[in-house]
């Protein structure tokens, strides 16, 4: 069979040769004793990003697809086979959460190249006497290691190394786990390329909760990204082979061929949303939310109006400021009645002269009535700052001390977000952030916006309980 996307006037050998499609539909034929490869879109979206990765022009590629969809298979297994047929001396590095899935990823490349057809069409790429599986090489010094992220990598080094599911499904939710993986990728992993400006590392993978690898890496920056979600969420224009483009639009499965709708509705029921959101929409929080639900939040225009009301700002302070540190948070908002309309949410890393000179500025700028601010750590310093310089303009800082774990503070007050209380603006630059965190509490790694709001919400419903005096003025609570 040929594939649409190919020429069919050439040999099945030159094919093979020229175009990876071509010989992954070969070698998917060969290891699934002679099933036959369904053609789909996706595949090409694959290929189009791995020749990248061939021709020097992306050296940190990032691959996330649902289960089942030929991502290892496609990148782990045919493509580092493929790769050593053109060039057998590459060395590759590919690593998985357990000897056992690396093991047969390794045994079922290893099986390509040394099938009948491989050294006909690729008759340069020899395999030495020394071949096992796991380790094995060519006689041009190329070659595949296969390990597992509690393997060894003493010594060794690769080309391009190939990330492909580190993490198991049910172990995702362990901190110690996936704390464990991201400083093994740092540690060990980040090191092992022969060539630093030019190796390339590939991570293919599921996404299973926000602050796995791929949320880590994401974070950091510098990776081309194809995800593919199971059930597209938006319109998009995706690159494939050959100059061409596939428009899918939301609504749509991957691969109905594959998977309908119909099946991926089921298997949704069957895992739950939340599980289902990660590994099959490649979004670990639930498009409904967690604990907080996206359907309790209520929405304002641009024109709203601000002036009746009086402002509270909540701060989050961190201890330290590192890349991989929390965030200083403080949310503005607006109380009118029961009602919280929040306008601006800052999350920076800041130093506590930096975090003093932010709060006096917010404070003046929306007129803030009350500052609250956590009575520890960090937040000890600032309301310390802030009491011996007086600044003008900015409220005494309250100082709130949490006498509750995080978990039971969100709960507290989830029921006020329910009753329609908390109003998010349509449209803001820091609004992503701040309801991803929201919605995914608490499988999130950073709590600081969701903590400095708990705070606010709080502090609004004691507020509420409290008796109204009678012809008095604004009260400060100190």
């Amino acid at each position: 069979m040929i594939l649409p996307f190919e020429d069919p006037r050439a040999g099945t050998n030159a094919l093979t040769r020229r175009s990876f499609l071509f010989f992954l539909m070969r070698a998917f034929s060969y290891i699934s004793g002679g099933q036959q490869l369904v053609p789909n879109w996706h595949l090409s979206a694959m290929a189009y990003e791995l020749e990248q990765v061939r021709l020097g022009r992306s050296t940190r590629l990032l691959v996330n697809l649902p289960p089942r969809n030929l991502k290892s298979i496609t990148i782990s297994i045919a493509w580092v086979a493929w790769m050593l047929g053109l060039d057998p001396t590459k060395n590759f590095v590919c690593v998985s959460y357990s000897n056992e899935l690396s093991g047969k990823l390794a045994r079922d490349c290893l099986s390509i190249m040394q099938s009948d057809w491989y050294r006909e069409v690729f008759p340069g790429t020899v395999i030495s006497t020394r071949r096992k599986a796991m380790d094995f090489e060519t006689t041009r010094n190329g070659g595949r290691l296969a390990t597992s992220i509690t393997g060894t990598l003493t010594g060794r080094g690769g080309d391009i190394i190939i990330l492909d599911d580190v993490i198991k499904p049910d172990e995702a939710d362990s901190v110690v786990i996936r704390e464990n993986v991201n400083e093994w990728y740092h540690s060990t992993l980040a090191s092992r390329l022969n060539d630093k400006k030019s190796g390339a590392i590939i991570g293919v993978m599921q996404r299973l909760h926000q602050f796995d690898l791929s949320g880590m890496l994401l974070e950091a920056g510098g990776w081309n990204h194809l995800c593919l979600p199971a059930v597209a969420q938006i319109d998009e224009c995706i690159r494939l082979l050959g100059g061409k483009f596939h428009l899918r639009r939301a609504g749509e499965a991957l691969h109905p061929a594959h998977e309908s709708l119909e099946a991926l509705a089921r298997i949704c029921q069957e895992m739950g949303s939340e599980r289902y959101a990660g590994q099959y929409l490649q979004n670990p929080v639930p498009a409904d939310g967690n604990w907080i639900k996206a359907m309790w939040l209520r929405y304002y225009g641009p024109s709203f109006d601000t002036r009746d009301g009086y402002i509270i700002q909540s701060w989050d302070t961190a201890n330290k400021t590192g890349a991989n540190c929390a965030y200083s948070c403080c949310i503005t908002a607006l109380i009118r009645g029961n009602d919280i309309y929040i306008l601006h949410v800052l999350r920076e890393r800041l130093e506590i002269h930096d975090l003093r000179n932010r709060t006096i500025a917010l404070a003046r700028e929306y007129g803030a009535r009350d500052l609250l601010i956590e009575d520890m750590a960090s937040g000890q310093q600032l309301i310390q700052e802030l009491r011996r310089i007086s600044p003008s303009g900015v409220p005494v800082a309250i100082a709130e001390r949490a006498t509750t774990d995080k978990e039971s503070r969100v709960r507290g007050i989830a029921a006020m977000i329910e009753a329609g209380q908390l109003h998010l603006p349509h449209e803001a630059p820091w609004l992503p952030d701040f309801k991803s965190e929201l919605l995914g509490f608490p499988q999130t790694r950073y709590r600081d916006q969701v903590d400095a709001l708990s705070q606010l919400l709080a502090r609004v419903r004691s507020r509420q309980q409290e008796p109204v005096i009678q012809n008095e003025g604004p009260v400060l609570f100190y």
